[in-house]
């Protein structure tokens, strides 16, 4: 299952990236093209999130900008973050039913990271390449700049076979039972009204 799920994942990402790019607008509408209810569906939807995100965050960089309109898309974007956060969590518990029946073998260990945080990295840099391929290929870009973007766009390529390596061993492990799995939710106080003291407060 492992390098052949990464392989799919890198797929359904990049065919998210490819799909908001079309309109290239934050606000466009998304249209999966899984089945709900699949891996495939929160696969494509948490790098269309991520997708969205990114452009958001450049939106909100600009010196020029609105203070109203940047405080909602502070709000958005911090909408956005919990969204991924609720994605990541639910690709975990498909990996947790996927490995439910798996021997723990004697001397097991834990990862740094989960796998799907690990699959929330793959997504950004599919991310980081498309759009640092843009920088490369900008035709209004001074030389220095797109041979700056070209040398970061090399680094970012040689992740792109890392990372995929070492998430694909990180699920063999899993299944050979070498390593297992231990999911701790995010917990973010900030965005729950009883644990937010500038929240709470004011009830």
């Amino acid at each position: 299952m492992s390098m052949t799920f990464i392989e799919n994942a890198i797929s359904i990402f990049n065919r998210a990236i490819d799909d908001y790019h079309v309109e290239d607008c934050v606000d466009t509408p998304i249209s999966n093209p899984y089945e709900s209810g699949t891996i495939e569906n929160r696969l494509y939807l948490k790098c269309w999130i991520d997708t969205v995100q990114w452009h958001l965050e450049d939106i909100i960089r600009d010196p020029q900008i609105d203070p109203v309109e940047a405080l909602a898309l502070k709000r958005r974007i911090d909408r956005s973050n919990q969204e991924r956060t609720d994605l990541v969590e639910q690709i975990d518990s498909y990996f947790l039913q996927q490995y439910a029946d798996v021997k723990i073998l004697d001397g097991a260990t834990i990862n740094t990271e989960s796998p799907a945080w690990a699959i929330d990295r793959l997504s950004i840099l599919q991310l980081k390449i498309y759009h640092m391929k843009e920088q490369v290929e900008r035709e209004d870009a001074m030389p220095e700049h797109k041979e700056k973007c070209r040398a970061k766009l090399d680094v970012l390529n040689e992740q792109n076979i890392d990372l995929p390596t070492a998430i694909g061993q990180l699920l063999a492990d899993i299944e050979a039972g070498r390593k297992y799995m231990k999911v701790y939710r995010q917990m973010k106080m900030y965005n729950d009204p009883s644990t937010n003291p500038v929240l709470y407060k004011k009830q």
